[in-house]
């Protein structure tokens, strides 16, 4: 018998509401199960790589190890350039959580300068935040001690041990290598970013600058794994940075030195060159200062001090002073007038101690007027010019060829412009011509000024190194090459281009060189003060240059003159006659004539014919 609640049921519609249900919890089962399985899919599978790399990041940084700089080594391999090691503090921004906190604490333990820290906040920014940036290069072993006591209570800071650039010979090579220093922003802007990521360095001036590309290398890389605090774990891959390639220069050590000491406290010059291939022997400027002092950042004092020297041990003399080179010019000036005909080796010219331009009451006086109270001879031909270096005779062959042809005779020597030596700074000097002063002054040019170029003053500056370019010109009768001082990087050879030569009759370039010998051998000659003992056949030529212009009536007594007016010393060479091994260009700043430079010369010369013999 069925109860009353059972005759009201609906089975049939509880059935269907319950199915409904069912399909219901299946469908939304289903749903999550698609969800499940398509999040499932995007990441072990579409987003697989992603998040790998996201979790990588995690535990894997990849860190860039700095290439070893190249050396420079002389001709013989002796080191002049080397790479020491030296502890860095850096720190690694993303380690820690309060960066001033941190600076403050370093800045105590290792006393850093506001300098240092403005230093380190300009690389920072340039760094990504995971990278190791320095702040403390070149640290001491106290200071290190400290801050590896408290390594733990510095997060984010991080020791490391870096080979940094140390010059050995410091003051002799300091002008030939020039230094490197901190890369600077605007060192930044020029180089390439990727390859000095991990760099502090760069060249600044002389070699390395010059040759920063080959000498600087290529970065290598690691990928490391940390922990969550980013201690270092295992190294799981490295790719090796390339080394920079080494120089191996053509300059000899030991003849650096002797030239160097044969200057000694004498502001000045010695430039010796190789006339086989162009190569740079030996480069001395003087006074000359420690490079080591810019490696990690020169103080303002010491800068200030170098910087406001009136020496200016900061100049390369060499490349870069530029001076009236005298009579050095004379050998070459009589060359361009016997291939234009203006001169024979026969041609005299009547000297009383004086010459004076037609129709002109202005006496343009010969160095002997001074000395001897007359002139050389009553009749100076080429060589005796040439030897006792008169000024008469130039003042007349000047005064017929004028200015233009003058400039055009002396230029193939390589004068007026860059000799495209290996190195920065260098200056072209000046060969003056009427267009040259045109537009340098915008000025006309006056017969007078034609004199005083005919003897290497007024405009006409020469650097030391351009005069041993033109006398390695000489020494190889018209044959010569671009000066290098690099001979080889790694196996390549890059010195020894040739320049365009110089034709002359074989002729005239004997009876020029005649004259040369005749400097240093005769009797008369003005440096046969030098000749005393010498072994071979030295072809020379002084010269002596003004600082500061003297009346026509005036006497020029040294002993009144103040140190830094008076006359440039001057003397370049070649020996031996036959087969020159060297050429020599010297300049003695105010040392009064060229008696103070031929000397420096000799024992330049003669320290390299021994070492030649010997070798």
């Amino acid at each position: 018998m069925v109860g009353p609640l059972e005759s009201i049921r609906d089975t049939r519609r509880e059935w269907k509401i319950n199915r409904a249900r069912l399909i219901a919890a299946l469908v939304f089962v289903t749903a999550l199960l698609v969800v499940l399985i398509y999040r499932y899919y995007a990441l072990q599978i579409s987003q697989h790589e992603a998040f790998v790399t996201q979790s990588d990041r995690n535990r894997i940084r990849v860190e860039v190890i700095p290439p070893t700089r190249g050396q420079i080594v002389d001709r013989k391999g002796r080191v002049l350039a080397a790479n020491q090691p030296t502890y860095v503090v850096g720190i690694v921004a993303e380690r820690t959580d309060d960066l001033p906190t941190l600076l403050k604490a370093l800045q105590e333990r290792l006393s850093l300068t506001e300098n240092e820290i403005e230093a380190y906040k300009e690389r920072a920014d340039r760094r990504q935040a995971f990278e190791s940036v320095p702040i403390k290069v070149g640290v001491d072993d106290a200071a290190l001690a400290t801050v590896a006591v408290d390594l733990y209570q510095l997060p984010g800071v991080v020791v490391e041990a870096q080979l940094t650039r140390h010059y050995p010979h410091a003051q002799l090579l300091s002008h030939v290598l020039g230094y490197v220093g901190r890369i600077s922003a605007k060192d930044f802007e020029e180089l390439d970013g990727e390859r000095y990521r991990a760099t502090l360095h760069t060249g600044k001036v002389g070699l390395e600058k010059r040759y920063e590309p080959v000498l600087h290398g290529v970065p290598g890389f690691q990928h490391v794994e940390t922990n969550a605090h980013g201690r270092l774990l295992r190294v799981l891959d490295k790719e090796a940075p390339q080394a920079g390639k080494e120089l191996r220069l053509y300059l000899d050590l030991d003849l650096q030195r002797v030239a160097a000491e044969a200057l000694g406290a004498q502001r000045g010059a010695v430039v010796a060159l190789d006339p086989i291939n162009g190569g740079v022997l030996a480069m001395v400027s003087n006074p000359s200062y420690n490079p080591n002092l810019f490696v990690e950042g020169i103080s303002y004092e010491d800068f200030a001090a170098l910087r406001g020297s009136l020496d200016t041990p900061l100049l390369n003399r060499a490349v870069q002073g530029q001076y009236p080179p005298g009579s050095t010019i004379k050998p070459l000036l009589a060359l361009g007038a016997l291939e234009r005909d203006f001169i024979t080796k026969e041609t005299t010219v009547r000297d009383p101690g004086w010459y004076r331009i037609p129709g002109d009451d202005r006496r343009y006086r010969d160095w002997t007027l001074r000395v001897r109270g007359g002139g050389h001879a009553e009749a100076v031909d080429l060589r005796m010019a040439i030897a006792e270096s008169c000024d008469t005779y130039y003042y007349d062959l000047a005064h017929r060829m004028g200015i233009d042809v003058l400039a055009e005779a002396l230029a193939p020597f390589g004068l007026g412009k860059k000799t495209s030596i290996d190195t920065t700074g260098e200056q072209p000097g000046i060969l003056p011509n009427t267009e040259w002063k045109r537009k340098a002054l915008g000025e006309a040019w006056f017969p007078g000024e034609t004199l005083s170029a005919g003897i290497g003053q007024g405009y006409m500056l020469a650097t030391p190194l351009q005069l041993a370019q033109a006398t390695m010109v000489l020494a190889n009768k018209g044959k010569s090459f671009v000066p290098s001082l690099v001979h080889r990087i790694d196996d390549l050879i890059v010195g020894g281009a040739r320049r365009e030569e110089v034709i002359e009759q074989e002729a005239d370039w004997e009876s020029v060189i005649e004259g040369m010998v005749d400097v240093v051998h005769s009797p008369r000659g003005t440096a046969a003060q030098i000749a005393k003992g010498m072994t071979y056949q030295m072809a020379g030529k002084t010269g002596t240059s003004q600082v500061i212009s003297i009346a026509q009536d005036a006497i020029y007594e040294e002993d009144k003159i103040s140190e830094r007016n008076r006359h440039h010393g001057l003397f370049i060479a070649f020996a031996p006659r036959e087969n020159p091994r060297i050429v020599v260009a010297v300049i003695a700043e105010n040392g009064g004539g060229s008696s103070a430079a031929s000397p420096i010369a000799r024992q330049v010369i003669d320290a390299w014919l021994m070492d030649v013999d010997r070798g």
